[in-house]
């Protein structure tokens, strides 16, 4: 089989270049235990490390959040790739060259590569013109907001003159086409034909995805000229539209820049625009990330979900819709995240904050914040008196409305404790305004999925079996002749077996990392990584340990069997078929008699 429509011995060939030990010890700090290097987990908060890396298999385990995986599953947790993605990155790493096909084969993919190239070009364009003598005056506003040149630089602050057509001229010379550009969202077309720039003496700063690369642009009118230039009704701020490559609600600005900090600091400040990110950011709350004034969505929230649980969401008091905004943050509490809430003085936001109090009194005020619960309460008091009943019953209802969004019941029950306390209601009566609440479908309906199972739940006889047989291939062809994948009871475990049984007729090697990729399940990839960094077994003991795993697989199964007989002998002794019942007795005695699989008629029915 193929996965994502990329050739098996492509993979195969990837895989067998990269060195799981040298890729992650890129990312993180590995220590030599035994046969295996160990660390804290990059994927979950621990303080005693569980993640095991196994150079002799290719793969890694988590004990602890049973994160595991090959190379190529390393790197789609890590970076937050979709897996061509990955493939393409190691390709690269190692020397193998993809099939054109198989990277961009499609006009679909062969644009957005264009798009990507077109926005680079182009941002490079106004980084340039900032530093020209047309960027004076936005350059010295930058500087004058407190804005230093490394930070310019860092964040590839640019300028678009005030000519309609700097950029088409440009990207023209560069034989880009102009319908390229419309699709990029950087021009606009006239009503009489032709085209203009879409972003004209602004500010420009590029909106860069989790890769760094340049998605779309923001572009904030240069104050001053705007006035000279008889533009006072022009927008402060004015965006790309959403394009084959840009999506908003997808994309957080400054994630890029931010993610490593967001894993070691363990949490993460949202802020609303681009200098509300870049002022704080500059002064060391590396943190961070900016939102670009949409309400959150729930790919944002698991965008952030990927390097950290918990959220420190900053609001202007001032802000007009904070209950409509405030209860976006519910999306957090849905997928199980922490948040808190940190409100700034009227009149200021994260920007200007930083500018007149200082870093150290931003960073104090984020050690403050209130988890959401108390904030919204504090916000709703402050609006309706809780002496008046309507009000008292309006105050209950927005608050249930964030209660019920708690998947955790003793979370649940504690909260509505507690808002009855606040509010003197009856509990009671709190409980049952909660269990009239239908559940939301925006969040629930489309994207919670059941939870995989997980490995720990398999039989330890099966994973002890699969972890002989991955170990020793001359096994699985021994272990083929007593046993059947229907021997193994977990559906997952089956699955890898029929596979190992499957591969050893065709003659392929059986590696770990290699199932991973032909099985594509993460659960599945647990049971297989797991197994394998179960602890040694003396060779001495091998032969009595695998015989002994067949046997109780063999009695497991024929418990089964007998228990199911049972059944439907039961049902035809009360509907009175004395025919089956015959049938079924005389297989029931066989099974008691022979063990699995001695009779024909066994045969036929299982």
């Amino acid at each position: 089989m193929s996965v994502g429509r990329i050739p098996d011995n492509i993979l195969e060939d990837i895989i067998s270049r990269v060195d799981i030990v040298e890729l992650i010890s890129s990312y993180i700090p590995l220590k030599r235990a035994g046969r295996n290097f160990r660390a804290l987990c990059p994927f979950h908060h621990e303080k005693t490390p569980s993640f095991m890396v196994s150079p002799d298999r290719q793969i890694y385990h988590c004990f602890g959040c049973a994160k595991s995986g090959n190379a190529f599953g390393f790197l789609m947790e890590y970076e937050r790739l979709e897996f061509p993605e990955a493939v393409e990155t190691l390709a690269k790493k190692v020397g193998v060259s993809l099939p054109q096909g198989q990277k961009q084969d499609s006009k679909t993919a062969s644009l957005i590569t264009q798009l990507y190239k077109i926005n680079e070009l182009t941002a490079l364009f106004y980084e340039s013109n900032l530093n020209s003598p047309s960027g004076l005056e936005a350059k010295k506003y930058l500087l004058n907001r407190g804005i230093n040149e490394m930070t310019v630089k860092l964040f590839k602050l640019g300028y678009a003159s005030s000519n309609w057509d700097t950029l088409i001229n440009h990207l023209r010379n560069k034989n880009i086409h102009l319908s390229l550009l419309e699709k990029a969202g950087l021009v606009l077309a006239k009503d009489g034909g032709g085209y203009y720039d879409r972003f004209r003496d602004r500010i420009i700063f590029p909106i860069f995805d989790i890769k760094s690369r340049v998605l779309a642009f923001g572009a904030r009118l240069v104050p001053d000229t705007g006035k000279a230039a008889g533009k006072d009704d022009s927008p402060k701020y004015v965006n790309s539209p959403e394009t084959p490559i840009y999506i908003k609600g997808r994309n957080l600005y400054g994630l890029n820049f931010a993610k490593d900090a967001i894993r070691e600091n363990d949490y993460v400040v949202i802020v609303e625009g681009y200098l509300d990110f870049i002022m704080p950011y500059q002064g060391g709350q590396k943190n961070i990330v900016a939102s670009l004034g949409t309400a959150l969505t729930i790919e944002q929230a698991r965008l952030i979900k990927r390097y950290t649980h918990n959220v420190v969401m900053v609001y202007d008091a001032d802000d007009a819709g904070q209950m409509a905004t405030l209860r976006t943050l519910d999306i957090f509490i849905e997928e199980g995240m922490n948040v808190k809430v940190v409100s700034l003085p009227e009149g200021f936001d994260p920007d200007l904050f930083v500018r007149k109090n200082g870093i150290g009194n931003f960073k104090q005020r984020i050690n403050q914040a209130e988890n959401l619960f108390d904030y919204k309460l504090k916000i709703l008091k402050s609006r309706y008196s809780i002496k008046d009943i309507e009000a008292k019953a309006l105050i209950s209802s927005e608050m249930l409305l964030t209660i019920n969004r708690f998947k955790n019941a003793i979370l649940k029950a504690e909260y509505v404790k507690k808002l009855a306390q606040e509010l003197d209601i009856s509990e009671d009566a709190l409980l049952q305004e909660i269990n009239k609440i239908k559940e939301d479908k925006t969040y629930s309906d489309t994207y919670n999925q059941s939870p995989a199972k997980k490995a720990s739940n398999v039989n330890p006889t099966e994973k002890l079996l699969i972890k002989l047989m991955l170990e020793e291939e001359e096994l699985i062809s021994h272990i083929r002749e007593r046993l059947e994948p229907a021997d193994f009871q977990d559906e997952r475990t089956s699955r890898i077996v029929s596979l190992m049984f499957n591969l050893i007729e065709q003659g392929k090697n059986i590696e770990p990392n290699r199932l991973i990729n032909y099985l594509n399940d993460d659960s599945i990839s647990q049971i297989i990584c797991e197994s394998t960094l179960l602890p040694e077994i003396p060779s001495e003991n091998k032969e009595n340990i695998i015989n002994d795993c067949i046997q109780r697989l063999k009695n497991a199964r024929l418990r089964t069997k007998k228990q199911h007989l049972h059944e439907q002998i039961k049902t035809a002794q009360t509907l009175g078929d004395e025919e089956k019942l015959h049938r079924l007795m005389q297989e029931f005695h066989c099974l008691i008699k022979g063990g699995v699989g001695k009779t024909n008629e066994e045969k036929r029915i299982y």
